[in-house]
C-alpha cells in the first residue's frame, strides 16, 4: 500500500479525495482504466459514469455520475498534466493488480475462518453477547485460546492487558494508573471494538422513543462509569473488563449470554 501511494503521488495525487476507501476495488479498477488526469480529461463524463457503475452494481448510477464529476474535478486540479514517466503508469498497474489479488485471498481466508468458527461451540457462546459479531467472535477466541488455562476472571483480564499498572515506591502510590498492554494487541483492539459497538445506539423502541443500545446491560454500566466522572477511556477500559469477567463465566459454565440475562 506504501509503494502503491508513493507511485499514486508522482502519477495522480489528486485521486486519493475521490473514493471513501482509495483501497476498495471499484477505486483501485478505476484507476487501473484512467490511471492518468490525461486519461480522464480526455474521457466523456458519461463514459466514466458508465464504466464506474459497471464496476458498481451495488451503487446508484447517480453515486457513479457523482464520482465521474468528482474525478474530472480531480483531474483538472492535479499538477501532472501528462505523466513524465510511463513506468510510473506501469508500476501503477502492478501494484493495483497485487492488492487485488491479496483482496481475493483475504476474502477467501476469510470465509474459511467464519466456516470454521461456527463449528466451534465457543464461537456461538461469544457471539451471543450483543455488540460481538463474527470476526470479533472469531479474533476473540483465537487469541484467548482454552479457557482452562485460567481458574480466575481476574487471570483473563491481566492476561488481555486491560489490568492496572499500579506504580509504587516507598510511601508513594501513583494516582493515575494507565493499563498494562501485555498479552496481544489483536485481542485488547477487538474487545475494545466490541464495547464501542455494544454501547452504540442500535434501534428505537417500539412502544416508546427510547433509543435502545445494542447491549443495554453494558450501556448502563458505562453510563454509571461516566456519571462517576470516569473520562470516556477509562469508562470504555471498564466495559472491556466487565466484558472479560462475562466471557469467562459464560466460557466457563458453556452458556449463552441470554441465558444469564
Amino acid at each position: 500500500k506504501l509503494q502503491f501511494q508513493a507511485v499514486l503521488e508522482q502519477v495522480f495525487p489528486e485521486y486519493k479525495g475521490v473514493f471513501g476507501d482509495l483501497y476498495s476495488v471499484v477505486s483501485l479498477l478505476t484507476l487501473l482504466e484512467f490511471p492518468s488526469s490525461e486519461d480522464i480529461l480526455k474521457a466523456s463524463e458519461e463514459a466514466i459514469t458508465a464504466r464506474i457503475f459497471k464496476l458498481c452494481k451495488s451503487r446508484s448510477i447517480k453515486w457513479a455520475n457523482e464520482k465521474a464529476i468528482q474525478l474530472k474535478a480531480a483531474a483538472a486540479r492535479n499538477p501532472f498534466e501528462k505523466t513524465v514517466y510511463q513506468s510510473h503508469i506501469l508500476s501503477l498497474g502492478m501494484y493495483i493488480n497485487i492488492l487485488l489479488q491479496y483482496k481475493e485471498h483475504l476474502s477467501k481466508l476469510e470465509a474459511e475462518i467464519d466456516a470454521l468458527a461456527k463449528e466451534i461451540e465457543e464461537y456461538t457462546i461469544i457471539k451471543s453477547i450483543p455488540g460481538i459479531g463474527e470476526k470479533i467472535a472469531a479474533t476473540i477466541i483465537s487469541e484467548i485460546g482454552e479457557i482452562d488455562r485460567f481458574n480466575h476472571p481476574k487471570k483473563l483480564v491481566a492476561f488481555s492487558g486491560v489490568d492496572p499498572s499500579v506504580f509504587e515506591s516507598g510511601k508513594f502510590t501513583a494516582t493515575k494508573n494507565r493499563i498494562t498492554k501485555r498479552g496481544s494487541s489483536r485481542l485488547r483492539h477487538a474487545l475494545y471494538m466490541a464495547v464501542r459497538c455494544a454501547i452504540r445506539d442500535c434501534r428505537k423502541s417500539k412502544t416508546t422513543d427510547e433509543i435502545i443500545p445494542r447491549n443495554k446491560k453494558l450501556r448502563v454500566f458505562y453510563d454509571k462509569k461516566r456519571e462517576e466522572g470516569k473520562p470516556y477511556k477509562v469508562a470504555v477500559i471498564a466495559c472491556v473488563n466487565k466484558l472479560l469477567h462475562w466471557i469467562f463465566a459464560l466460557l466457563k459454565n458453556k452458556m449463552t449470554f441470554q441465558d444469564i440475562v
